[in-house]
C-alpha cells in the first residue's frame, strides 16, 4: 500500500521546488486520568504516508527528492504494553520513505536538511507545540550563519498545497471511500430491519456499530446521530437516548471511518414501517431535492449547482404543502426558506468527513472535477410555529448519501440504502 502514498509524496515534492516541507502527525490525547482517547493518525499525515503510529514527523526535500520518517525506535519492553511498532528500518521498507531515523535525532538532523532552503513549509499555526519545534530547529540553522548555513527566507502554509491535492481522491482512495460508504449502508439498512417503537435511540445506534465494527471499521466518521420524532429537527442531535414512539420518523445520520476514510450516510424512516400521509408528502419533497442535487453533480458543473437545484425543489415543496405563502422565487429571495431549511446541500469528503479544500477560486466557484467526492443531504425540519400545519409539527427529514464524481457523470456509492418510500417500506417489512 506505500505505492499510492510515494506517488502522492513525489508530487507534493515537485511543488515545493528547492524547498523543504515539514508535517507532524496527530498527538495523542488524554481522555481522562491516564485514559487515553483511540489514536487516529492526522489525515495531511496518512494521506502522504500511511503511517498510522503516533509520534512521527515526515520531512520532504525538494533538492534532494527525499522523503525522510523520524519517528519511534523500536522498544521491545514498550512493545509488550502497546503493541508492535515498525521502528525507522521497518518504516522504511514498508512505507517506501528514502530514509527513515528515531525522533531522538531530529534535533540535530533538521537543522542541517532545513540550511539553504529556498523555502519551509509546514502546518503554520495548527499545533502551537510543533510551530514552538520548528523555531528552534530555525534558530540552530541561523546560529550556524558563520560557517556559511542560511536559513529558509520564505515560509508557506503546507495545508494550502495539501487541501488542493486531496480535492482531487486517486484510484486507492476511490475504492477505499466505496468501502466506507458500503459498511455505512449496511449499517443503515441493518438499522431499518430493527427498528419497533418503543426501542432507545441508543439501541439502533449499537445496530449501526455492530456492522461498521464487524467490518473491520471500528471507528465512526463523526458521532453518529439518531433521532426519533421531534429531536430530527436538531440539526446535530446526538444524546440518542429518547425512547421511540409508534408513528414517528426516525433520521439516522451516521457512517463509519474505513482506513482512515469516512462514510456519511442519512436516512430518515418509520419507526412502525409505514409512513404517515404527512410524512410521506414532506419525505417526497426532500426526496426529489435531492435527486435534482445529485443529478447537478458533474464535470464542469459549478460547486452551488447542485445546491440551487435542490433548493428550487425545496422552496416550491415548502409552498405546495402550505408551510410559506408566495412563490417558490419569492421564498428564495426573502430568505423565508430558513425556517425549515437552514444549511447547505453538502460537503467534500474523504479522510475527513467535512474534507479540506476551497470552493472557491479566485473569487470564483469552482468546477466540479472528476474524482472529486461530496454529500448531496437536503432536509426539512419543521418545528411548531404560527401559521404552521399542525399535522407537520415535529417532522424532520434529511436524506444523505455520497456522490464521487466521474468522466461523464457521477456515481452514487452509497445507494444500497433504500431511499424511496416503497424501498424503505419494503426493507422494513423483510422483502
Amino acid at each position: 500500500m506505500h505505492q499510492p502514498h510515494a506517488e502522492r509524496r513525489k508530487r507534493l515534492l515537485a511543488q515545493i521546488g528547492d524547498g523543504v516541507a515539514l508535517l507532524p502527525t496527530a498527538t495523542i490525547a488524554v481522555r481522562n486520568a491516564d485514559n487515553h482517547y483511540p489514536y487516529r493518525a492526522d489525515s495531511y499525515f496518512l494521506h502522504l504516508t500511511g503511517f498510522e503510529e503516533p509520534e512521527a514527523v515526515l520531512l520532504l526535500d525538494g533538492r534532494s527528492g527525499k522523503s525522510v520518517l523520524f519517528c519511534r525506535d523500536r522498544n521491545p519492553e514498550m512493545e509488550i504494553w502497546d503493541g508492535f511498532r515498525h521502528g525507522p528500518d521497518g518504516a522504511r521498507e514498508v512505507f517506501g520513505f528514502d530514509e527513515a531515523y528515531p525522533l531522538a535525532e531530529m534535533a540535530e538532523r533538521i537543522p542541517d536538511l532545513l540550511a539553504d532552503c529556498g523555502q519551509l513549509w509546514w502546518p503554520l499555526g495548527h499545533d502551537e507545540a510543533f510551530d514552538r519545534r520548528v523555531n528552534i530547529w530555525l534558530d540552530a540553522v541561523r546560529g550556524r550563519a558563520r560557517a556559511g548555513a542560511r536559513p529558509p527566507a520564505h515560509y508557506g502554509d503546507l495545508r494550502a498545497l495539501l487541501d488542493e491535492m486531496r480535492m482531487v481522491k486517486d484510484e486507492v482512495e476511490i475504492a477505499l471511500l466505496r468501502c466506507a460508504g458500503e459498511i455505512s449502508a449496511a449499517g443503515h439498512m441493518r438499522a431499518m430491519r430493527a427498528a419497533r417503537p418503543g426501542m432507545h435511540e441508543y439501541q439502533l445506534e449499537a445496530e449501526l456499530l455492530h456492522v461498521f465494527v464487524g467490518h473491520g471499521a471500528r471507528q465512526t466518521a463523526y458521532e453518529s446521530i439518531v433521532a426519533a420524532g421531534a429531536n430530527a429537527c436538531t440539526l446535530h442531535y446526538v444524546a440518542n437516548n429518547a425512547r421511540i414512539n409508534d408513528g414517528e420518523l426516525l433520521l439516522i445520520d451516521a457512517g463509519c471511518e474505513y482506513r482512515g476514510y469516512a462514510g456519511d450516510i442519512t436516512r430518515t424512516f418509520p419507526a412502525n414501517g409505514r409512513f404517515s400521509g404527512p410524512q410521506r408528502d414532506v419525505y417526497e419533497v426532500v426526496l426529489a431535492a435531492q435527486l435534482a442535487g445529485i443529478a447537478a453533480v458533474k464535470p464542469g458543473a459549478v460547486w452551488h449547482a447542485p445546491s440551487d437545484a435542490a433548493l428550487g425543489v425545496l422552496a416550491q415543496g415548502m409552498v405546495d404543502l402550505g408551510l410559506l405563502a408566495g412563490t417558490a422565487d419569492s421564498v428564495i429571495e426573502s430568505g423565508a426558506y430558513r425556517q425549515f431549511y437552514m444549511h447547505g446541500i453538502g460537503h467534500l469528503i474523504g479522510l475527513d468527513v467535512h474534507d479540506v479544500g476551497q470552493r472557491k477560486q479566485d473569487g470564483q466557484w469552482r468546477g466540479y472535477q472528476p474524482g472529486m467526492c461530496t454529500t448531496i443531504e437536503p432536509g426539512l425540519y419543521i418545528r411548531p410555529a404560527p401559521g404552521v400545519p399542525e399535522a407537520f409539527h415535529g417532522i424532520g427529514v434529511r436524506i444523505e448519501d455520497n456522490v464521487l464524481v466521474t468522466a461523464d457523470g457521477n456515481e452514487v456509492y452509497t445507494a444500497a440504502a433504500p431511499k424511496t418510500v416503497a424501498g424503505i417500506e419494503a426493507l422494513m417489512r423483510g422483502e
